[in-house]
């Protein structure tokens, strides 16, 4: 179903691919679905990792859950370090992308997601994080990313 990485000498050990999910501070999610002429969307946002899954929040309703509605199948990329060669006209660079099927989250799931924003983005403001997520949770939409594949890629030097 999925391709085998062309840059095999480029792959990533899993652990090096959860790292970069883990510590990376937003992703670009990417939509198929049936809006705005057809055209796939990309769009950042922040995420958590979690094993076998991906959390991103957003509105109750607009442009990311009408296309998750249409087709749950997205991709998620996230960057890790990055550092331009000039001399080389090449990257340094670490990447994962993630595939998977995006489903709304539950209710308990929703909040126990939104706290762990709090503990990645907002970890030195617990207190006041679990009151914002207590007024927020209900005008706030979670969505779960299964994860089906990922990929983790890096070009060291």
């Amino acid at each position: 179903m999925f391709k085998e990485m062309r840059r095999q000498d480029r792959e990533l050990a899993p652990e090096e691919t959860a790292e970069i999910l883990t510590n990376g501070v937003y992703g670009v999610l990417s939509l198929n679905g049936q809006n705005s002429g057809n055209h796939a969307y990309g769009v950042p946002v922040n995420y958590v990792y979690n094993g076998n899954c991906l959390y991103i929040h957003c509105a109750m309703e607009g442009e990311k859950l009408a296309r998750i509605h249409n087709n749950n199948k997205v991709s998620f990329c996230v960057v890790g370090k990055a550092n331009i060669l000039p001399e080389k006209f090449s990257t340094q660079y670490s990447s994962v992308i993630a595939y998977g099927q995006a489903h709304a989250a539950g209710e308990e799931e929703r909040v126990n997601a939104l706290l762990a924003f709090i503990d990645k983005y907002s970890a030195d403001f617990k207190e006041k994080g679990i009151e914002y997520v207590a007024k927020a949770q209900q005008k706030t939409q979670v969505v779960r990313i299964d994860i089906e594949h990922v990929t983790g890629k890096s070009r060291k030097a």
